[in-house]
């Protein structure tokens, strides 16, 4: 990567950092540079860059946002920020054929190599609500049930740029990493999007807990160890 782009990679961090005033919380799980599907719940066009944003250095270049091709391909900006900088995987929404599937294109993108942030909802929620899952993180971990799935939540996002606005607000919100999870063996469709829906609807009742007592109860407080650090500084040094 050249310097330009290096410089507007990390001031677009940056920037989603200074916007969203993200604090970030590992609940029964670390980071690592494991193979994963990130998958949280979608208000925002910000929220896959603020996830990005507070993975470390290492596994952040590790780490591809799947996006609608026909917004982030639609002018000179956006395309540039999508595949130049974020390298995100994009998936087209209109022109669908057997070649072009979201699942075997996220296939083709990732190989062994990267992970993934996604939104099983399928688009943005209006009113900030948790919508039903779409089929989509299903098909994709029957192709790949090697995968780990890290469900996340996302606080506030709604507040900072919702659906509809183009200028977004800065304001203060939370990113909840969650216990990984898998798709189990023989484990039907419809069971296996209600728990991952469930695993979110958690991780919003452990941030309401933390709102309305300003702590989190003592089975949270897993947050991102200060001996997982000193075991691998290296390894996840910020750039």
């Amino acid at each position: 990567m050249n310097f330009f782009n290096k410089f507007a990679k990390n001031s677009l961090i940056f920037t989603a950092r200074l916007l969203s005033g993200a604090t970030v919380l590992w609940y029964e799980s670390q980071p690592d540079l494991c193979q994963r599907v990130y998958f949280a719940n979608h208000t925002s066009h910000l929220d896959a860059l603020v996830i990005w944003a507070a993975l470390p250095h290492q596994i952040r270049e590790k780490t591809r946002m799947v996006a609608a091709q026909d917004y982030w391909d639609a002018g000179s900006i956006r395309r540039y920020i999508s595949r130049k900088l974020l390298n995100a995987v994009l998936i087209e929404r209109e022109n669908v054929s057997l070649k072009n599937t979201p699942i075997k294109v996220m296939m083709d993108e990732m190989k062994d190599e990267y992970s993934l942030i996604l939104f099983p909802e399928g688009g943005r929620s209006a009113d900030g609500q948790l919508g039903e899952f779409k089929s989509g993180l299903y098909h994709l971990c029957k192709k790949r049930p090697d995968l780990e799935l890290i469900p996340v939540y996302l606080n506030n996002m709604n507040g900072i740029l919702p659906r509809g606005k183009t200028l977004p607000v800065p304001m203060l919100s939370r990113v909840i990493f969650g216990p990984p999870m898998w798709l189990e063996q023989d484990e039907k469709k419809d069971l296996f999007l209600n728990r991952a829906r469930k695993a979110i609807l958690q991780l919003k009742e452990l941030e309401e807990h933390y709102e309305k007592h300003e702590e989190y109860p003592d089975e949270y407080l897993d947050e991102y160890p200060e001996e997982y650090d000193e075991e691998y500084p290296e390894k996840y040094e910020e750039n």
